[in-house]
């Protein structure tokens, strides 16, 4: 069993510190056991179960540390490891930016736990994928999909006294529809901590929908249209600006530096609509309330009314810079509306609906400006009703002027980036001025 307790955890930790010889000692243990199933062309293809262990042993003599791993517990091959980490680190080069590790500190139990999908098993896998395959056979589709549960737990203590522990759970769907031709396709993903919250039927009824209504797809000219990003859409375009990095920003490589040195902190970066902050007590979101260096995590207000409130400092910048340390997001809830996107279609004289976006790369980091292509559902908007599905195009467009555009905000979903395999709680949005530059064949 991978999932080690908090009191086994800290009972093998202190073990191996035992062994330890060296100025500093730092000892993470993390293990992790779930399963998943994978299914295309309305059939499952693979399933599998996976439980995994290990531990890493840094060892530290002034700024030189040297880092050795192991997935052996026994009394012998911990000491080895120890010998091996110290070994590595008189050989390392100084780090100059090193920080000494921290001591003790009381970091509050989170709530990233959860029962139910902590024990789901084969069957209750196979019983939700057979529920997403009923939808797309009645709908004459083929469906690829992949569905995954997870718990796992991480630990760290050093020789400075610093212990921390965390237990996780989450479960992930995500599957796409087409038709035989495979000229047209939709597409539906969640994440939860809570399995009891995923419905993959209903999930699949609106990719079949999309896949559908996605027939006779026609050409319109390439612009700047008011488009409605739907939760999965929106996340894929900001997932890009959520580090709010300090260091970055005052070197002058990052969207959040001012022209001429310093930082945007204080200004008015978006409309006053968007408020972006992180909370590992979000019961929607929950995040571990510790960092890997063992900084505490707190409600922390990134952009509060189109304002950036705060950046995030590593110990090294902080001590530098003369501030005290801020660790980056451990979530994003970005706040939003009561309006569905039902509502948001209705309010729009002419624009188009975009189901997801992919293949995005940056263009420009320090203006954010991104490139990619929509897919998985393309819809053109008239007299606020759904008029006929589009191809889909590509665009160029930055997430920062497309906050400034901002018309409306939906009811915030909690959406899975199937790319960075994070999970973010982001509303639909409507956006003005959004530029599609050419047209894609891309399904």
């Amino acid at each position: 069993m991978p999932i080690y307790t908090k009191e086994d955890a800290q009972a093998l930790l202190k073990k191996v510190l035992s062994y330890s010889k060296a100025e500093e000692c730092e000892v993470s243990l993390g293990g992790s056991e779930g399963g998943n199933i994978r299914y295309a062309l309305n059939a499952v293809s693979t399933a599998g179960d996976v439980s995994t262990v290990g531990l890493a042993v840094t060892s530290v003599y002034g700024k030189k540390a040297g880092t050795a791993t192991i997935d052996e517990f026994d009394d012998a091959a911990l000491e080895r490891v120890v010998r091996r980490s110290e070994e590595l680190a008189q050989l390392a080069p100084e780090n100059p930016e090193y920080m000494p590790m921290l001591g003790p500190s009381d970091f509050p139990e989170s709530i990233t736990y959860n029962a139910n999908t902590a024990a789901m098993t084969p069957s209750s896998r196979a019983e939700m994928v057979g529920k997403s395959l009923e939808v797309t056979k009645a709908a004459n589709l083929n469906a690829a999909g992949y569905l995954e549960n997870s718990t796992g737990f991480s630990a760290v203590m050093n020789s400075k006294g610093l212990f921390a522990y965390n237990k996780s759970s989450d479960v992930t769907f995500s599957v796409t529809t087409r038709n035989e031709a495979g000229t047209a396709s939709g597409y539906a993903a969640r994440g939860y901590t809570d399995v009891s919250k995923l419905d993959t039927y209903t999930a699949t009824k609106i990719a079949a929908s999309k896949a559908n209504g996605s027939l006779g797809a026609r050409a319109i000219e390439p612009g700047k249209y008011t488009v409605i990003l739907e939760p999965v859409a929106a996340t894929y375009m900001l997932e890009n600006m959520f580090r709010f990095d300090a260091r970055s920003a005052e070197e002058g490589r990052s969207f959040l530096s001012k022209k001429g040195g310093g930082t945007r902190l204080g200004e008015q970066l978006v409309d006053p609509k968007v408020t972006i902050y992180s909370d590992p007590f979000n019961p929607d979101l929950p995040s571990s309330t510790w960092t890997g260096d063992g900084l505490p995590r707190e409600k922390t207000m990134w952009i509060d009314k189109g304002v950036v409130k705060n950046l995030s400092y590593s110990r090294y910048w902080a001590e530098k810079k003369g501030v005290k340390p801020l660790p980056g997001p451990g979530n994003i809830i970005m706040e939003g509306g009561d309006a569905t996107i039902e509502d948001l279609i209705k309010s729009t004289e002419r624009g188009i609906l975009v189901s997801r976006l992919w293949y995005i790369r940056m263009v420009d980091p320090q203006s954010l400006l991104l490139t990619g292509l929509t897919r998985d559902g393309t819809f053109y908007i008239e007299n606020g009703k759904i008029k006929f599905p589009v191809k889909n195009f590509r665009f160029n467009e930055s997430p920062i002027i497309m906050l400034n555009n901002l018309e409306a905000l939906g009811k915030q979903e909690r959406s899975i980036s199937v790319e960075s395999y994070r999970s973010y709680l982001i509303p639909p949005m409507k956006i003005r001025d959004f530029t599609f530059s050419s047209l894609s064949d891309a399904v």
